[in-house]
Formats: C-alpha cells, structure tokens, sequence
C-alpha cells in the first residue's frame, strides 16, 4: 500500500496544474493555470482568460481566487493553498495575500515565463523604484474630502473587516 504524502499531493495538484494550462493553449488561451486547494481537495481551478474575456486581471490565479471564494462562500481564503503552473506575477501575488492563502506553489519561474515573452521581471523590477521615475504617473493629489470614504466605513457598526 502506498502512503501519500503532502510532498506527493503537491507534486500531484503542481502536474494538474500545468496540464490545465497546457489545455488551455489547446484551446486557444494563455500557457497559465492554477488551482486553490484546501484540506487535501481542490476547490476550484482557473486559467488566464485575459484575451477571451478582455480582461487584464483575468490571470489563471485571480480566476481560481475568484471561483475559490464563490465556492466556499467567502473572500478569505485562510486555510487553502494556491498552485500554479507559473511564478505569480505581482498582481496575482498581491491577490494571494490578500485573499489570505496559507500558501503558494508554482512550477516555472518569472524566468521561464520571460522565455516564452510573458516577462514580469520589469514589474518586479519597477516597484524597486521610486514612482516619481515610472513612465505611467501614480500620485496623489489631496482634497478636502480625502478620508471621506474611510470616515463613512468608520461609522458603519455592521462593517465586515477585511
């Protein structure tokens, strides 16, 4: 009898993974897909779907986040894992932490995906720099009302913090 272990379930969910990104190159999408997993099964699963659907954020990962917390019935996703066929990006790197994962796996790096002209390096490398040095502007620009917003979420006693 063979005795599964957490490093072969990795491997196993790692492998599905990719298989489900190279299908969804079969089908015409981008070399992505992830899954989300939580006590040993997979919840849900995502490939990029940023030109079918014209969205940018529609990464593999987002897409399994999204599908993750819509099946469980909640935005944290505390107790999962999310694995991917590739090194997330920052976007889908920031979703993660946000969304609460315990963890993330990928199986190619920023490298590999550069090869093939996906290259997240200049992302990584940007946020290394100061914004005033972007070539795309992001500053603030102050008005009287700036905390309005957050003032209001203050006030409200039903809030759901996240």
């Amino acid at each position: 009898m063979t005795v599964s272990t957490d490093a072969d379930l990795e491997r196993t969910w790692l492998a599905e993974s990719v298989r489900i990104a190279e299908q969804n190159v079969a089908d015409g999408g981008g070399p992505f897909g992830a899954l989300v997993a939580k006590d040993g099964k997979i919840v849900s699963t995502g490939v990029n779907r940023v030109t079918p659907s014209l969205d940018p954020t529609a990464h593999a990962e987002v897409v399994a986040i999204r599908a993750a917390c819509q099946a469980l019935g909640t935005f944290s996703l505390a107790g999962c894992v999310l694995v991917s066929s590739c090194e997330p990006c920052p976007m889908c790197l920031a979703s993660s932490l946000w969304a609460r994962l315990d963890r993330v796996l990928y199986a190619a790096d920023r490298n590999d995906a550069a090869r093939a002209g996906f290259d997240d390096r200049a992302f990584y490398e940007l946020f290394e720099h100061p914004r005033e040095t972007w070539q795309v502007p992001v500053s603030q620009v102050s008005t009287k009302d700036n905390f309005a917003p957050f003032a209001a979420w203050l006030g409200r006693a039903d809030r759901i913090e996240y």
